[in-house]
């Protein structure tokens, strides 16, 4: 199989480091090149924790340019994600893209990007092969059970709330089971914001706190019985199986695919 060259944006980061663990084991990917503004011109072990002697560049439009990769995987700030996703496709590279926080108009506008340039594109709120399953299954749910609510926990460091994950549940809800008020129509709020956010009547409620990874509860009510699809992170390798899926299928694709839930059977 011929190897699939691939630069890595954001290495020194939890999610980073383990996608640098992830293509130096597996036999067919190549770390090309890695993209970390303050490290510019080193190489990749000369940073602590690494072992590749792959080159670090500050700017990823250096990086894509010299190394004429086939894959850029990104896992910084939405802010940063968005840049380089943009960057990626003006320069004929795949990206394959971890950071929550895309508007409608970004994924239009890169959707656009990807289809001109017939190149694939994946955008995954979730790289977790676990939590896409919990979406895939309260999507079915929602067929049956149409009053829900959704509890997303992430550590306190996460910048976005609602998650790219509560977000991304709550619109494949919506998609099968329509607009729904819920609760009693003369319920008020004694403190703005106890119900949580509200997308198309889906109540979301985002908990921050030190210790947690990433865990979501889907909660689903009817007559007599509750149904409840939960799915925790443990760990940042857990989202590996996800990625490396991403990166396989991204060199078949010749646009944007937004969700892995579109591209697992």
């Amino acid at each position: 199989m011929e190897k699939i060259k691939i630069v890595i944006a954001g290495p020194r980061g939890r999610m980073g480091s383990e996608a640098v663990k992830l293509v130096e084991e597996t036999e067919h990917f190549e770390l090309a090149g890695a993209v970390d503004y303050k490290h510019d011109g080193k190489r990749l072990n000369e940073l602590a924790g690494f072992t590749s002697e792959a080159k670090v560049y500050g700017e990823l439009k250096d990086c894509l340019f010299e190394t004429n990769p086939d894959v850029l995987i990104d896992l910084t700030t939405p802010e940063i994600g968005r840049k380089h996703t943009i960057t990626a496709l003006e320069y004929g590279v795949r990206p394959v893209v971890g950071t929550t926080g895309f508007s409608a108009e970004d994924l239009e506008m890169i959707e656009e990007m990807a289809k001109r340039q017939q190149i694939g594109a994946i955008i995954a709120p979730n790289f977790a092969i676990g939590a896409i399953l919990m979406m895939k299954f309260s999507q079915m749910a929602a067929k049956y059970l149409s009053d829900v609510e959704i509890i997303e926990q992430h550590h306190d460091q996460k910048l976005d709330a609602p998650s790219g994950t509560g977000i991304k549940t709550a619109e494949m809800i919506h998609a099968v089971r329509g607009e729904k008020r819920q609760g009693h129509p003369d319920e008020k709020e004694t403190m703005e914001g106890a119900r949580g956010a509200s997308y198309h009547g889906i109540r979301i409620h985002s908990v921050r706190l030190p210790g947690l990874i990433a865990h979501q509860e889907v909660l689903f009510g009817g007559d007599g019985q509750t149904l409840k699809i939960r799915h925790d992170s443990y760990n940042r390798a857990s989202f590996m199986s996800g990625v490396k899926l991403s990166v396989e299928a991204v060199m078949n694709l010749n646009d944007l695919v937004y969700g892995l839930e579109n591209i697992i059977e």
